[in-house]
Formats: C-alpha cells, structure tokens, sequence
C-alpha cells in the first residue's frame, strides 16, 4: 500500500473515493465541504437530504463515515466524516482517528482500490496541522486490503510541509 502527501484540490483526484470533511448536517457547509458539494453537483446534495430523511436524522455522529454519489466529480464516490473540533483541554484524537479508520472501511466495503482524505478537523475546527497529519498517518498506514494508494490532499504547501515532518517522525512510509 502507497501513501502519498500531495498539495491540491481533492475535487480534482482521480481515485475511486475522495473523503469529505463534513458537518453533521451534511447538507454543504464551507472549506473542503462546500468545495465538494459545490464541484460535484446537487447529486451529491441529493443523496445527503436523503440519509438526512433516513439513518441521519439528527446528523451523522462525530467520528462515523457515510458514502454517497461523487456527481460529477471524476471520483466514483464520495465518503462524508464528521471530524471533531480540537480542544486544548480534551483530548479528542481517538475521535480524529476514527473518521480515517471509518472511512477506509467504507471504502474498502465500496471495492475502492484508491482514496484520497483532506487532513480532517485542520481547518475551521482548528486541529494543529502537524498533530492532525499524526493522527491521520497513524490510521491510513494501516488501510485494509484491497486499498492500494491513499493520498493526503493538503491545501497549501505549509501543510504538506506539517503531514511531512510528522511522517518523517512516525518514521516512513
């Protein structure tokens, strides 16, 4: 299994499942979320509103991991996880770790061979990069069979830069 940290846009990857950074609500919201919905079209918003009105009627919980359509995204689907807010006097990395472990067992359950994660919880929910990148390595060097390249998508070359001092620090791959 190959992991790659890449700067860009995750609504430009061509892997079989990109990983939201959602709300609860899942019905759009701003930074990776809005990006998705915005790209990937009311498809996408379709299905939300539709587990919104099943499974989800209160929001999908922290830490768990739904798929939808990818629209017109050039993914095949798209995996929404509800990251935590990072606290300075609660630890929440066991939650942080959770959406990447839910999220590649959605993905493996779809057959995706390939899968790309934002670094959850690092924007507006204000996760240190570094300690996000940690978390986030942690999990996906461990993806399940079948999955054979997970790709970290950061959005500027400060936070690559963050995701490659806590790989080297994890130790490679």
């Amino acid at each position: 299994m190959e992991i790659e940290l890449v700067t860009g846009d995750i609504t430009a990857e061509r892997v079989d499942a990109i990983v939201n950074a959602a709300n609860s609500s899942l019905l759009g919201g701003g930074g990776v979320d809005g990006a998705i919905h915005r790209r990937g079209g009311p498809a996408i918003l379709e299905e939300c509103r539709a587990l919104r009105a099943s499974r989800y009627g209160r929001g999908l919980p922290v830490g768990q991991a739904v798929a939808t359509t990818a629209g017109r995204l050039p993914a095949r689907w798209v995996i929404h996880t509800v990251g935590p807010v990072w606290s300075a006097t609660e630890d929440r990395s066991p939650l942080l770790r959770q959406c990447y472990e839910q999220s590649l067992t959605v993905a493996a359950g779809l057959g995706a061979a390939s899968v790309a994660f934002p670094l959850i919880s690092s924007g507006v929910y204000r996760w240190p990069k570094e300690d996000a990148a940690t978390q986030a390595l942690t999990v996906l060097r461990n993806a399940p069979a079948g999955i054979g390249l997970v790709r970290l998508v950061l959005f500027d070359d400060a936070t690559r830069q963050a995701a490659e001092v806590a790989r080297t620090r994890l130790g490679r791959p």
